[in-house]
């Protein structure tokens, strides 16, 4: 996919709206200097004691003209600037939703929760800042720089020259010098507070468990402590920054102190009157005063640069397997698809063919490696491993979120990345926490599809053994479930979301360990439920252990990416010892009744 781009579209789209912004900006700025110039003229002259007012009227005029077109220029740049400010972030807002939306299965897999928030909360933020904070001062202070040599030019091409090499060292020099040493230290920081910002979102969300093992103490300490470091690299900053602005006030006095020698020559000349001199050297200061603030904005760059560039990870094509996106299909490739797409709804045999797949960041290690599987519509399949056996990277190549290095992924045919947007209405997911939200238990049920009934929600309801405990409650169906549905028990969760995925209705369904943190006794009764509920759909069950085995048609165990033991659970039970061992090992009634039984 072509990268995306952040700036350069916004810019030409809006060319005559900056390029009046720049211009008040700049006029905002002459009228500064000018206020100053009149004055020192108007103070200067009314200390000689002119015979007549008249002889001070021109400047009197100047300093109410200057002052009051300063204000007024400042103000409709500000109002300009911001209103056309305003509509591009709203449109930079809208267009990484709709980025981020379709991606959102994809993303989860990739990026950490504090990462996604601060890129919402903070980096299309930054951009906006590129505009006010650094492109529109720098131009304008670009533009008073090229008109102020050229004024001075017209007086003495030897000191606008002088005045150029001040200007230039504010203007150039210091903001290149402070951009090479705050380059890696503002990256640094902002590396540093968003891993600040990825702590502390896993505390708040684990903030239960932090109180309840009595070690909430020591994550303050550490947070704390991480804290304190990013304060030290501040602080440098904060150093940096404070000799900066004596470096720039000390160009600002040699500048003064230029200026009063010249144009005290000038007057001995007989080229400037006296009232002239004054009116040059407090002009001096407005001036520079454009052009001491260009340091920090440059000094910006890197971290708009680290914003720019984490919006464009977002954007762009995963880098990690070199294919595009696969999840940033354009809508006409999902409208070529609608003939497969509803062939698929029907019906969705599955084919892992010698697929292998690893992640750039994991030193080259194959999460899955030559996996071949052959799912027919209504086959029950269990998937079974420890913690990086590569479960989690199956699941994530089934659903199109992952696009295979080596092999094919196909349902019905057709890659499953090719699907796009519309996987989920050929796969549905049950995980061990789905969220349910601070709303209505129908409307939790609802998010299945939202056009259903009210008969097909208590339809659903029902199947999932749900109907007699919801309209036992006062408010029935309209019944709140709170936040992330804290009303009711694990299993009661679980089945409003299973609910929705029979409302659903896709032809396969995948069971990520939806029943891991339940007691035997909800987890037997949920399976059961489920085993019910889904017949006659294809069933992926990911899971750790071996309850409910019995009831699937072909078992697979996975280790480092590949298939150790595959087959039904007769076949396993009946020829290999290893799984006989962890049978009875995650069944012991079982072992327990067969030894029994062996002594009878």
């Amino acid at each position: 996919m072509k990268r995306e781009a952040w700036l350069r579209p916004y810019i030409t789209g809006n060319y005559w709206r900056f390029a009046i912004i720049i211009g008040l900006g700049a006029i905002t700025l002459l009228s500064a200097g000018a206020l100053m110039f009149t004055s020192g003229a108007l103070i200067s002259k009314s200390a000689l004691r002119p015979e007549n007012i008249l002889m001070v009227y021109v400047p009197i005029v100047g300093v109410r003209t200057f002052g009051i077109t300063r204000a007024v220029f400042h103000y409709v740049e500000r109002l300009t600037g911001h209103n056309v400010i305003l509509r591009i972030l709203s449109a930079m807002r809208v267009r990484l939703y709709r980025i981020l939306e379709p991606q959102a299965l994809f993303l989860s897999s990739r990026f950490r929760t504090g990462d996604i928030l601060g890129i919402l909360a903070d980096d299309v933020e930054q951009l906006q800042n590129v505009y006010l904070r650094t492109i529109f001062p720098a131009a304008a202070a670009l533009v008073i720089y090229a008109g102020l040599i050229i004024t001075l030019g017209a007086f003495d091409w030897t000191f606008a020259l002088l005045a150029a090499l001040y200007m230039g060292l504010l203007l150039v020099v210091l903001p290149g010098i402070s951009l090479l040493l705050t380059h890696r230290k503002h990256r640094e920081v902002k590396q540093e507070r968003n891993r600040l910002y990825q702590k502390l979102t896993d505390a708040v969300l684990g903030m239960a468990d932090w109180s309840l093992s009595g070690r909430h103490a020591e994550f303050v300490a550490s947070y704390e402590a991480d804290e304190a470091a990013v304060g030290r690299k501040d602080a440098a900053l904060r150093s940096w920054a404070r000799w900066r602005a004596l470096i720039g006030q000390a160009i600002v006095g040699l500048a003064v102190v230029s200026t009063i020698y010249w144009t005290g020559g000038q007057y001995e000349q007989q080229l400037l009157s006296a009232p002239m001199i004054a009116a040059f050297v407090l002009a001096v200061f407005p001036i520079m005063d454009v052009f001491l603030p260009v340091s920090e904005a440059i000094e910006r760059i890197p971290q708009y640069r680290s914003s720019y560039e984490r919006l464009h990870e977002m954007a762009a094509k995963d880098e990690g397997n070199g294919h595009n996106h696969p999840m940033m299909m354009h809508e006409s490739s999902v409208a070529a698809l609608s003939h497969e797409m509803k062939e698929a709804e029907q019906n969705a045999p599955i084919v892992f063919n010698t697929v292998s797949h690893r992640y750039i960041d994991n030193d080259g290690q194959w999460t899955v490696r030559e996996l071949t599987l052959d799912i027919p519509q209504g086959h029950r399949l269990a998937v079974i491993g420890r913690s990086g056996a590569g479960k989690s990277t199956l699941l994530k190549l089934l659903q199109g979120a992952l696009s295979p290095i080596e092999g094919t992924v196909t349902i019905d045919g057709v890659s499953a990345a090719a699907f796009g947007e519309g996987i989920p209405r050929i796969v549905s997911v049950l995980n061990q926490s789905p969220h349910l939200f601070d709303t209505s238990i129908a409307h939790n049920i609802r998010l299945g599809r939202r056009d259903a009934t009210d008969e097909e929600i208590r339809r659903v309801a029902k199947a999932v053994k749900l109907d007699e405990m919801i309209e036992s409650l006062p408010l029935g169906y309209d019944t709140p479930m709170h936040e992330a549905g804290r009303r009711f028990s694990g299993g009661e969760r679980q089945r409003v979301a299973l609910a929705r995925i029979l409302l659903q209705d896709t032809p396969v369904v995948v069971l990520d360990e939806p029943t891991v943190g339940l007691d035997p006794v909800t987890e037997r009764e949920l399976l059961s439920t489920i085993f019910q509920a889904i017949e006659g759909k294809t069933l992926i069950w990911v899971t750790h252990h071996l309850i409910g085995a019995e009831y699937m048609d072909e078992i697979v165990f996975m280790d480092k990416g590949r298939i150790t033991m595959q087959g039904s659970h007769a076949e396993l039970i009946a020829h290999h010892p290893h799984y006989q061992r962890l049978y009875r090992l995650d069944r012991p009634a079982v072992g327990i009744r067969e030894k029994t039984a062996a002594a009878l």
